[in-house]
């Protein structure tokens, strides 16, 4: 199978549903070899059943430092290295005034969404420097950038994992391996489930184009952010919004 990725190694956490799933499609069907982190091992297997690729599986628990050095080790050593990750695995959160949040779900949402990068951004990028080439793509969201009402967890979540992004991206920037991170307004997939109605009208009442993003359209940004022609962006922001975001 040919394609832009072919003879690249690609890792999606979260990679079983929604926009990662939709990502690590993109990414083999353009010829990368893939690896799938996420912690439903059952998920997992559906999901690499379905590419029609060979995919390397992980499952394992993000928040977990010494896990996902493991999965980083273990997915270049059968793989032949790492050269691309999209960090996209993530949690809403509930959804309460910041004042009655409750703290150990404050702690679940942080655990996931930002040690969760963390530690995959950590433990991928010696493999990266390597291999001399390299491109992470982390899954923030405009609740990082403007901040949700009654999300603390989820919007004080993802403005780390911007801050993130831009702090590695300027380390890196002397390298051939890219930041950056996508920040898509809300996109209909199956963690809205886990939403009140309520937070879900809201989230489409502020978006101009009065419709909800696609996982394909979101996709599609963050595959060319893991091109070859992604290169003199890094440490930088990437909005996928339908016109929400005005910064």
């Amino acid at each position: 199978m040919g394609g832009r990725f072919e003879g690249r190694v690609a890792v999606v956490t979260g990679g079983v549903s929604g926009i990662g799933h939709a990502i690590s499609a993109r990414l083999a069907s353009e010829g990368a070899a893939l690896a799938i982190w996420d912690r439903d091992a059952a998920a997992l297997g559906r999901a690499a059943a379905a590419f029609g690729v060979p995919v390397h599986t992980v499952a394992l628990d993000l928040a977990d430092a010494a896990a996902v050095q493991a999965a980083a080790d273990a997915t270049a050593a059968a793989l032949g290295g790492i050269d691309m990750l999209v960090a996209s695995a993530g949690i809403t959160g509930s959804n309460y005034p910041t004042w009655e949040y409750p703290v150990e779900e404050w702690r679940r949402v942080m655990a996931v969404n930002v040690d969760g990068v963390f530690f995959s951004n950590r433990a991928v990028v010696p493999h990266m420097l390597r291999r001399g080439w390299g491109r992470i793509v982390n899954i923030a969201s405009i609740a990082g950038k403007e901040g949700n009402p009654n999300a603390v967890a989820y919007s004080a979540s993802k403005a780390a994992v911007i801050g993130l992004t831009k702090s590695l991206g300027k380390e890196l920037a002397g390298s051939a391996v890219r930041v950056n991170c996508v920040t898509p307004a809300a996109v209909r997939t199956p963690i809205f489930d886990q939403m009140k109605p309520s937070q879900i009208e809201f989230m489409l009442s502020k978006i101009p184009m009065g419709r909800f993003g696609t996982v394909e359209e979101v996709a599609a940004l963050v595959c060319w952010l893991c091109s070859e022609e992604a290169s003199f962006s890094t440490g930088a922001v990437f909005d996928c919004s339908g016109g929400r975001a005005t910064y």
